[in-house]
């Protein structure tokens, strides 16, 4: 993330060279690592991915710096239209189209997935065997045990997983 104080030394130097630029100054920031104006609202609490807004939208391909419509920082930091993101969540589409991260608090869906894993019974050809995941929400790879409802994230809790080959310890 950016220090507050360097998104402010650079409002401040867009202050005093372009003087018509002291309204949009103050209801916005700006970004050097994406290279574009935020909101204020997001001052110290978005993560900054490098050029994100020079890029096209994930969902309809428009370039998102030239584009008239409303954009969106998610959690992960990718950007996308305003209403391609609620189009996706109608969609019950939860996870960001580039690195997959969880965009929306998944906390209640993650509790009733405990619920249903807690009341499935695995075969007992299964009921030991593990598998490697890798996390895409906190990018953690651990070792768990198999379930066919899903494989839950024993750092941060997740089920927002995915089954990967073992790793291969160097010899």
């Amino acid at each position: 993330m950016i220090v507050g104080s360097a998104v402010e030394l650079v409002a401040e130097r867009i202050f005093f060279t372009a003087r018509s630029v002291l309204y949009v100054v103050s209801i916005h920031i700006i970004c050097i690592c994406v290279g574009s104006c935020y909101s204020v609202a997001l001052r110290g609490n978005h993560t900054c991915v490098e050029n994100s807004m020079q890029h096209h939208c994930p969902i309809c391909y428009e370039y998102l710096f030239d584009s008239l419509k409303d954009t969106t920082v998610m959690k992960c930091g990718h950007t996308m239209h305003y209403e391609c993101y609620h189009e996706m969540l109608k969609r019950d589409k939860y996870c960001c189209p580039i690195c997959s991260k969880s965009v929306i608090d998944m906390s209640r869906a993650w509790k009733r997935l405990d619920e249903e894993i807690e009341a499935t019974l695995m075969p007992e050809d299964y009921r030991y065997k593990k598998v490697w995941i890798l996390c895409n929400d906190c990018d953690d790879t651990t070792e768990v045990y198999f379930h066919i409802i899903g494989q839950k994230c024993s750092h941060c809790r997740s089920y927002n997983t995915r089954t990967i080959a073992p790793p291969e310890l160097p010899q």
